[in-house]
């Protein structure tokens, strides 16, 4: 027990501070090149969290297990999401710009979208009878060009305007800054993997079952990355690079590793229900309503409980279904 108490207490403390050097780096070079704080944590933030879901998407690729592939994307965007940017809102809200407000959040809505097109839509409308349940290799080329048109048009737009500007902080060099990051990164997948063993361990010693373990400890566990990164960029005042780790995490999954994953081998959806779909196109929707109502433009913290109360009602549902 002492070992497993070690490694959740070690797990965390490097997930503390791995989150808050990847912050100081990635701002360090915004403010650096003038770029937005939104694209650094779409692109270096967003898929430095995501590497290990490529990882294990890709792996399940290769092998021809395409529940792991598909189960491993919709359960992270869930999780980033729902979990991730309810917690994060819930404690510091966000605010939310013009330009994710016209274009960011509807588009990681029409990346959903277009991946319960391709592949899920004999899932979601099951009483009709027709409709694909699979990732085809055309599929995955249209959803890799999609994330190539997507990655064109933030950098043609990616300096960052006045309204991006969240305060002032230190200026490192560019090569410190590259390494904060690194090393950010690398105590961050340690610190996850660390926390997910100590917390496997303990909930075993308690007699928990392994179902329950993967879709609770584990599920939460793999999202820890951008968890933490979220949470720690929201109390410096970086909102616009934590709302970009998730929503660049999530198009990551969506359009790449799927992309990838589906040249690899064409990726059979039928394992996947009509909740899961549904609860996934259900977040995004959520983030646009977000941007829609209110007074202000802001994730605050009736959305942040809104969020957390749907990815609870998800999580009773998965339990309930063991």
């Amino acid at each position: 027990m002492a070992l497993i108490l070690l490694k959740l207490i070690a797990g965390l403390a490097l997930i503390i501070v791995g989150a808050d050097k990847l912050v100081d780096g990635a701002s360090s070079i915004a403010r650096r090149y003038g770029i937005s704080e939104f694209i650094i944590g779409m692109t270096i933030v967003g898929f430095g969290t995501s590497a290990p879901e490529m990882v294990v998407s890709m792996t399940g690729a290769v092998e021809g297990n395409a529940d792991i592939a598909i189960g491993n994307v919709v359960g992270s965007n869930i999780i980033n999401m729902l979990f991730g940017l309810g917690v994060t809102a819930l404690i510091f809200p966000m605010s939310i710009t013009r330009t994710n407000f016209r274009r960011d959040l509807p588009l990681h809505f029409a990346c959903t979208a277009l991946v319960l097109l391709l592949g899920m839509t004999g899932v979601l409308f099951p009483s009709l009878g027709t409709g694909d349940i699979r990732l085809s290799r055309i599929d995955g080329a249209l959803l890799l060009l999609a994330f190539v048109l997507y990655m064109w048009l933030n950098f043609r737009s990616g300096k960052a305007p006045a309204e991006q500007q969240e305060g002032s902080g230190k200026v490192w060099s560019m090569p410190l800054s590259i390494v904060m990051i690194l090393l950010g990164l690398v105590a961050l997948v340690f610190g996850g993997r660390f926390f997910v063993n100590g917390a496997t361990g303990l909930a075993r010693a308690l007699g928990a079952s392994d179902k329950f373990i993967a879709i609770t400890v584990l599920a939460v566990g793999t999202s820890l990355p951008e968890l933490a990164t979220c949470i720690v960029a929201a109390a410096k005042h970086r909102g616009q690079l934590a709302l970009g780790n998730i929503l660049g995490s999530n198009i990551f999954n969506l359009l790449l590793i799927l992309g990838i994953s589906a040249v690899i081998t064409p990726l059979s959806c039928e394992r996947m229900d009509f909740a899961d779909a549904l609860v996934l196109l259900t977040g995004a929707v959520l983030l646009m309503l977000a941007s829609w109502t209110g007074h202000n433009r802001k994730l605050d913290r009736f959305d942040g409980a809104l969020l957390l109360l749907t990815w609870a009602g998800y999580m009773s549902w998965l339990i309930y279904k063991l």
